[in-house]
């Protein structure tokens, strides 16, 4: 059996300010939204930015304690460029009570962050090496392009697992068959 990723559901006490934040700070799409079994019950929207998901995230308007969620850790993104997750930061910055982190697993550059519900979340770009996990170490932000890529190659090259990512997955998809 082959699974394939199609959504999370997040229980959510304020549907309107989760739903701004992921609209329009990480580029969701409501895709519907109504009451949830009974037309008296807790609402339920669905969000994607995938054409073909109906929905990624979905947000149910049950959650009742005021504490940061503690049964899960972070949901992950992956984003396809690195200028991407540059705009992403500069989107985050400025927002009250949003805390980000940089870090790199040497095979990613992430950035970990909160939602206003303070559920984890994690926007990582893939770098072009492969590293074993776990591994972490905070990046800065303030560095180009070029010197962070030599940075993350600097501060990992080191492990006996480090290369190149392709020559990883190649290997992985070959012993697979």
């Amino acid at each position: 059996m082959a699974l394939s990723w199609s959504h999370s559901v997040l229980y959510v006490k304020d549907a309107g300010q989760m739903v701004d934040f992921y609209t329009d700070v990480l580029g969701f799409e409501v895709t519907d939204r109504g009451p949830l079994g009974a037309a008296e019950g807790p609402e339920i929207v669905f969000m994607s930015q995938d054409p073909d998901e109906h929905h990624q995230i979905a947000m149910i308007t049950t959650r009742k304690d005021e504490s940061a969620s503690n049964s899960v850790n972070h949901f992950a993104f992956r984003i396809p460029s690195f200028e991407e997750l540059r705009t992403l930061m500069a989107k985050l910055e400025p927002l009250d009570a949003i805390k980000v982190a940089p870090i790199s697993h040497g095979n990613t550059l992430s950035i970990y962050f909160n939602d206003p519900e303070g559920n984890g979340l994690e926007v990582f770009w893939d770098t072009p090496w492969h590293v074993a996990q776990p591994q972490g170490k905070p990046w800065d932000p303030s560095l180009s392009d070029d010197a962070l890529l030599n940075w993350v190659q600097e501060n990992f090259q080191a492990e006996s697992t480090f290369g190149p990512r392709d020559e990883y997955y190649d290997a992985r998809r070959a012993a697979a068959e």
